[in-house]
């Protein structure tokens, strides 16, 4: 499809120029031609693929982080009941985890148990609100169903624009036109915002979750997960704006230098 639309740009623009060659036209830009796509030069395609790099950091990052499922870490106090082990859960947005660790490797000065790092027993299952409706039930404390359905969809739609966007990239340097790039600038800028509203209402679920059940005292953090995704989201946010400034007709820095140099003289 893609391929029958460019060969019908060329073919329209070729017809242009030769009807305005014969109206005795000296160009491209004649009033009976349309004008067509401008060309990525060789200059402007390594700028593209440098942002392009840039961008496929920012989606590993976001795969990773919402792969995993070290969102946040719920820890009991370390002497809470046994005397050697104790407790702790760690989940992100489609499983979660409880681990049994052993209270002569933590470090003394903590109070809770954990780090989820140290070697342990541990029982991994997923969400199943995503499937029958249930909530999800960590150390007698509920989740939000709602806030964490959300919070999934958001990390989903975000993960879906960075693929389309990255589709756009590729075509538009395959074909060699600049159509391609305020599309693809869009879809990375506001995958970016959605990844990282979706942590905002992922963190908000956490709050519910805590406020569900007070009968056993949690310490809570966000964990390495929630770090790969912020940072993914930023650099996602950056590289649509470099996409959106090379689409641009012309250079933002030609525009502002000029009259800077004016304004000095």
């Amino acid at each position: 499809m893609w391929a029958n639309y460019f060969m019908q740009q060329e073919e329209d623009g070729r017809m242009g120029v030769a009807s305005g060659g014969g109206a005795g036209g000296t160009g491209p830009n004649v009033r009976g031609g349309k004008r067509r796509n401008p060309k990525i030069s060789e200059g402007q395609e390594g700028k593209i693929k440098l942002a392009f790099f840039v961008a496929a950091v920012g989606v590993t990052l976001s795969v990773l982080g919402v792969g995993t499922e070290f969102w946040v870490e719920l820890a009991q106090p370390k002497h809470l009941g046994n005397n050697h082990t104790c407790e702790m859960a760690h989940y992100g947005l489609w499983k979660g985890c409880l681990r049994t660790l052993w209270i002569s490797d933590i470090d003394p000065e903590r109070e809770s148990c954990g780090p989820g790092e140290l070697p342990g027993e541990s029982n991994c299952t997923f969400f199943k609100f995503y499937t029958s409706g249930e909530n999800a039930v960590i150390f007698k404390k509920t989740t939000d169903k709602s806030l964490s359905v959300a919070a999934g969809m958001l990390a989903l739609i975000s993960l879906t624009l960075m693929v389309m966007g990255a589709i756009c990239i590729i075509m538009a340097l395959s074909k060699g036109v600049m159509f391609f790039l305020k599309p693809a600038s869009f879809c990375f800028i506001v995958s970016g915002v959605l990844v990282l509203i979706s942590i905002i209402v992922f963190h908000q679920s956490v709050l519910a979750l805590l406020a569900s059940d007070h009968t056993i005292p949690l310490h809570h953090e966000l964990s390495w997960s929630v770090n790969c995704v912020g940072c993914a989201g930023a650099i996602v946010i950056m590289a649509g704006i470099f996409f959106l400034l090379l689409a641009l007709p012309y250079s933002p820095w030609e525009k502002c230098l000029p009259q800077h140099s004016s304004s000095d003289t």
